[in-house]
């Protein structure tokens, strides 16, 4: 009794002749086929340089390429001559040119002699099956592929396409059921024989070359037909991403790969020196006897690709950057933004810094810089105050604010005259808080000396700007902790608003509030809105401002005493 090798090889030659000649040293034969595509003079190369071994051979040459027949039409040639030219074979293992072999041969050997009846391939329904990408699960079975998926990607489409809205669709034969699995498989002499001496073998192979993928299908599906014993899992270590691309083994994933105690891993880095020699020269008498479980290092690969393709909160990298809403967290760590807040108080960023011991900025999206703490030109992180460097993304230049201060709340502030490509990005971060005056960018225009005409048309646009903004922090979709006040509400009573958001923030001191920033005088400011109205504009974000308003924070008179009987 002994296994058979069949190994598909394509590329990495040198690589191949080692592995071979490392099973063909414990006794097992192999059955090289190389990919058609490799050329003539590399191929007789390497079919010389093992030419000198009784146990290896080569196969008929097919012309192999992902998604496609050819991957079948190689196995099976191969498969066949490994049969026919060693009776002694009791299971063929199907391997690649990349894959290498992570425990001692005779383990294997002796693994398989235990179980002699038993076949080793993954093999699930479509209905069962969770790892497909792409969006054909079913379909790859009912309608035709004739355009190759990497090389005609878009004649590929359209014929899908096509077959979808006219309903077109082909018939499994019959007694088939579709199953689908790992390409690289362990299989008993007497199921793979069977397979591929099967009387309807001819037709099943007509329905199957016009499978997409079909190299993870059909000896997957057929062997449902003629196997006693199914051991539905792989004896290949063979991990994927999350777009269906396999892993590649390096150096430094020695320990990892021995901690899977799996016989065979695929796909190995031809360059990986140290996997080669430490794998292919095993110590005498290191016999590990336990079962290959790729289930150990399950938990390191599920990290990997979260960590892929969510990140670390707040911090964008080249895998998810370019894809929208993508981010493990908008941003990393909380902070806050004023909006109307330095309009309507005088020195309020110097104020809310003492209260709050926090980074206070200016407006950091302002036309013409980011106005830094302090009059600062560059923050953390290099970060420049150049208006054109932060417009150019304003989302990464916020994300990369708040991560390269993490650990220090910042605050700054915003408003409708401010870059706006921002705003949905704020209203859906749930780490922002927003505390909204709408109508106070009125205020700068009441006090300014300019032509009214000239205000009037600046207020209506930065009224719409706003309005707008408005709406967006009032979406459902909107995670940002948000409070707005018209301007006539939080000037009657500023203390109990500023009062909640500091409390939100966290105060140096823990005490009330003993005073508000001072306010701006608003004198006139009434009659100022009212003129605008005269002039057909209808300044509605400030709320109902009377024309004459009542003193700020007024004592209220006293009560009269009265008695309870």
């Amino acid at each position: 009794m002994t296994v058979g090798i069949v190994m598909l090889v394509h590329t990495a030659l040198h690589r191949a002749e080692q592995v071979a000649r490392h099973w063909t040293a414990a006794g097992c034969p192999v059955v090289i086929h190389v990919d058609l595509n490799v050329s003539r003079k590399a191929y007789r190369a390497f079919e010389d340089a093992l030419s000198d071994d009784p146990l290896i051979r080569f196969s008929k040459r097919h012309r192999c390429e992902w998604g496609r027949w050819g991957l079948v039409a190689a196995t099976q040639s191969a498969s066949e001559l490994m049969l026919k030219a060693y009776a002694d074979v009791s299971h063929v293992y199907l391997t690649s040119g990349s894959c290498l072999p992570l425990r001692p041969v005779d383990e294997l050997i002796d693994y398989l002699a235990a179980s002699p009846r038993t076949d080793f391939i993954e093999s699930a329904t479509t209905a069962d099956v969770p790892w497909t990408v792409g969006g054909l699960d079913e379909e790859r079975f009912t309608l035709r592929f004739p355009f190759s998926w990497k090389r005609h990607r878009r004649l590929f489409d359209l014929s899908v396409d096509i077959q979808r809205r006219l309903h077109l669709k082909r018939k499994v034969p019959s007694g088939l059921v579709p199953h689908m699995g790992s390409q690289w498989w362990c299989l008993t002499r007497q199921t793979l024989s069977a397979i591929l001496q099967d009387p309807a073998r001819e037709a099943y192979d007509r329905y199957f070359s016009q499978v997409w993928i079909p190299d993870e299908s059909y000896f997957q599906t057929l062997v449902r037909l003629y196997s006693s014993n199914i051991e539905s899992r792989s004896l290949t270590l063979s991990k994927f991403d999350f777009q269906g691309k396999p892993h590649i083994f390096y150096d430094d994933h020695l320990q990892l790969l021995r901690r899977s105690d799996c016989f065979v891993a695929r796909k190995i880095w031809p360059q990986a020196n140290r996997l080669y020699e430490v794998f292919l020269n095993p110590p005498e008498g290191a016999q590990k006897q336990t079962e290959p479980n790729p289930g150990k290092i399950d938990r390191i690969f599920a990290k990997a690709v979260e960590r892929r393709t969510r990140g670390r909160p707040g911090l964008y990298m080249h895998s998810r950057f370019p894809n929208e809403d993508w981010e493990n967290g908008v941003t990393c760590s909380p902070y806050s933004v004023f909006e109307g807040f330095t309009e309507l108080f005088d020195n309020f960023e110097t104020w809310l810094s003492k209260a709050t011991g926090a980074r206070v900025h200016g407006h950091l999206f302002a036309p013409d810089r980011a106005e830094f703490a302090g009059g600062q030109t560059m923050i953390n992180g290099c970060l420049p105050d150049s208006a054109a460097i932060r417009d150019y993304e304003p989302k990464a230049f916020l994300t990369s604010l708040i991560w390269n201060t993490r650990g220090e709340r910042q605050i700054f502030q915003y408003g409708p005259g401010d870059n706006q490509k921002i705003s949905w990005l704020l209203a859906k971060d749930p780490n922002a808080q927003i505390s909204v005056i709408s109508g106070a960018w009125a205020v700068p225009l009441f006090k300014t000396n300019r032509n009214f005409a000239d205000l009037r048309a600046e207020a209506a646009e930065l009224q719409r700007i706003e309005s707008k903004h408005l709406d967006v922090l009032r979406s459902v979709h909107a995670k940002a902790r948000i409070r707005i006040w018209t301007m006539a509400e939080f000037i009657e009573a500023p203390m109990e608003p500023l009062q909640t958001i500091l409390d939100e923030i966290g105060t140096v001191h823990d005490r009330r509030l003993a005073e508000a920033p001072k306010m701006v005088d608003l004198e006139g400011f009434g009659q100022f809105l009212q003129n605008l109205k005269n002039q057909g504009m209808h300044p509605y974000l400030m709320g109902d401002f009377p024309v004459d308003p009542a003193p700020v924070n007024q004592p209220r008179p006293p009560r009269k005493p009265y008695l309870v009987r």
